[in-house]
């Protein structure tokens, strides 16, 4: 019988956590900035959510919404400008950005302290390097959902479908951290249906709608679907939930699954940065 793990309880438990350790700060509250750049109608709705969140959470919320003809010079000044305000301790420039603009640039800009997305060089080498810093959110959450449930992951076969820098490597580093055994598997991966039929731990995370098949699963894995994919109007993941549900042990639905705690997460980074930003080492 399939265990679908619903985010809602799990994101809910995070969030209390932060709330009660806001709550007790010195010298808060901590301060989440979000950049938007252009009127792309999925990231208006994810930086309103995200700046709901944090307030309910005790965390200020700050936004900077440039338009989409906005220069990349222009956005490296206003994330410059963060980077030294004193007030501001986690940055998240919101993907994607205009096509004029390089993601990359944007993100190395950023100063690694408050990168609470994790994706700045220094902090995937201190992941790389199994060293503290910032883990982008949604691998973070996709731990929290396999500790919650109780997967066995030391000595498990895990396998990445995905290899981006926001959720396929860094879950693979985690996991792997953990003592997992992991195959990451993207476009070009030869016999991908036989490699997933050999995983305990399986992460979808490559972007198609229903791409992985029920009988791709191994009867009794733990299968977290990352995916969120807009179809005819409704959000489908890169798992057929409906072939999945009765063969996988563990399931994610979506939506509802692994992407509510991606936010939850991202309020956990914020809190960690303020603390490390308060800390004598920061100073």
């Amino acid at each position: 019988m399939t265990e679908i793990a619903s985010g809602k309880e799990l994101a809910e438990e995070i969030k209390a956590d932060v709330r009660k350790r806001v709550a007790e700060l010195a010298g808060g509250p901590p301060c989440l900035c979000v950049v938007l750049v252009g009127e792309d109608p999925a990231s208006q709705v994810y930086v309103r959510g995200k700046g709901k969140a944090a307030r309910a959470c005790g965390i200020e919320s700050r936004e900077v919404r440039l338009p989409a003809s906005t220069s990349e010079a222009e956005l490296l000044r206003v994330v410059e400008t963060l980077n030294r305000d004193r007030g501001v301790h986690g940055i998240l420039v919101q993907l994607p950005l205009p096509e004029h603009m390089d993601p990359a640039r944007v993100v190395f800009a950023l100063d690694p302290a408050k990168d609470v997305d994790g994706l700045h060089p220094v902090n995937s080498g201190r992941l790389l390097a199994n060293e503290p810093g910032f883990v982008p959110c949604t691998p973070l959450g996709c731990l929290y959902i396999l500790d919650k449930f109780r997967v066995p992951i030391e000595g498990a076969n895990a396998v990445v479908i995905g290899r981006s820098e926001i959720v396929g490597k860094p879950v693979s580093l985690l996991l792997l951290h953990r003592n997992a055994t992991v195959t990451i598997c993207h476009s070009r991966t030869r016999d991908l249906p036989e490699i997933a039929r050999r995983a305990d731990i399986l992460v979808a995370a490559v972007g198609k709608p229903l791409f992985v098949k029920g009988d791709w699963l191994k009867p009794g894995a733990a299968v977290l679907d990352v995916g969120v994919n807009r179809v005819d109007g409704k959000l489908l993941g890169d798992v057929d939930f409906a072939a999945a549900n009765g063969r996988a042990g563990l399931l994610t639905p979506v939506p509802g699954g692994v992407g509510l705690l991606t936010v939850a997460m991202l309020l956990r980074n914020t809190l960690q940065a303020f603390e490390g930003q308060a800390s004598p080492r920061a100073t």
